[in-house]
């Protein structure tokens, strides 16, 4: 649940537009939902800033595709990382939306444009760094930073970083 979220329904219940009964079953998975597998914070954004980003590495593509779907009901973006191509395609099959970025190893739902933070250097010595170095970088994208690359910033590739 988002601040605004949250906002809007006190203001539905001190308006009268709902009842209190109502904004209890809208709080009833507040502040998480157990899946039995995994506990799914709907309280991080609204407390960081920042939605629940999920580590999908040991998980199943069932799994995933739970999280996901529980959290995008719940109209949160979504950030999975340490994801296969597998998990995706289980994700995506619920969620058409849903984005992957093969080289990060990241799925990502986006349901709001997160507010621009700040800008971010991703800068690698050699191009072996890079899949962390774009899961780093996405996932700064994916939480409203504009994020600069630059790769192969070592020795061999110094030239490249003027």
């Amino acid at each position: 649940m988002t601040r605004s979220e949250l906002e809007t329904l006190l203001k539905e219940l001190t308006s009268g537009k709902i009842s209190i009964d109502l904004a209890i079953e809208k709080l009833r998975d507040f502040p998480f939902t157990d899946l039995g597998y995994a506990k799914i914070d709907h309280h991080r954004q609204l407390r960081t800033g920042y939605p629940e980003i999920v580590y999908c590495a040991g998980k199943t593509k069932e799994q995933v595709a739970g999280i996901f779907t529980l959290m995008a009901e719940k109209e949160t973006n979504v950030i999975g990382t340490r994801a296969d191509g597998e998990m995706y395609n289980s994700v995506r099959e619920s969620l058409p939306s849903a984005v992957y970025y093969p080289v990060a190893r990241i799925i990502s739902v986006q349901k709001e444009k997160p507010v621009m933070k700040s800008g971010i250097a991703v800068i690698t010595a050699g191009t072996s760094d890079m899949p962390v170095a774009e899961e780093a970088a996405i996932t700064a994208e994916l939480l409203g930073n504009e994020v600069t690359r630059i790769y192969d910033a070592g020795v061999a590739g110094i030239q490249n970083a003027v």
